[in-house]
């Protein structure tokens, strides 16, 4: 329990504990809502990797020669229940994903090519700036594995190559668009 500060002059106080924040990431994770399919064409022209077997053959070759210039689609979905913290100064969270990728085809068939899993560690901080709310969103990981081999007899991509270029794309695209989603808006 916390004792919430007393008021002396007209304030607005919010409080989140953990188990509103764990409560709310536990019932989108059961419903299922915690899950996004991504296509080419949703990615920024400028991202560093596009969905296409022509921009993953850095990382699998094989995927390249096997089904020359195709879209793919990536299929995220949390593994398991998001864990959020509350501190004082930050909100944290630990998310638990997986990436499946899938070669488009002409005929729209989506052909397996394979699965990873994606860990990362989120913290937001709030900031009060005069009469403005905002925040800033800092990002740790994330960190991919391979929890099987190359789907239906795809090859495994080269993981360490893929994480390193997720990374920059996350950095470069990813966390200023949150951030910018966080800047300082007027409090009333």
């Amino acid at each position: 329990p916390t004792a919430l500060p007393t008021a002396h002059e007209p304030m607005l106080l919010l409080a989140v504990t953990e188990l509103v924040a764990n409560s709310a990431a536990f019932t989108y994770f059961t419903a299922g809502a915690l899950r996004k399919n991504i296509s080419s064409d949703m990615l920024p022209r400028r991202f560093p990797l596009q969905l296409r077997t022509k921009s993953m053959g850095l990382f699998s070759p094989q995927l390249q020669q096997r089904y020359p210039d195709q879209p793919m689609e990536l299929h995220l979905s949390a593994r398991r229940q998001p864990l959020l913290s509350c501190r004082p100064d930050a909100l944290h969270g630990a998310f638990f994903g997986s990436a499946e990728a899938f070669v488009v085809l002409p005929n729209a068939t989506r052909i397996p090519a394979f699965l990873l899993n994606i860990d990362a560690n989120v913290t937001g901080k709030p900031t009060i700036t005069s009469n403005r709310l905002g925040g800033t969103v800092s990002l740790m990981g994330p960190s991919l594995c391979l929890p099987r081999a190359g789907l239906r007899g795809l090859p495994v991509p080269q993981v360490k190559r893929l994480e390193t270029l997720l990374k920059f794309g996350l950095w470069l695209f990813g966390v200023p668009w949150a951030n910018s989603e966080c800047c300082p808006h007027p409090v009333p």
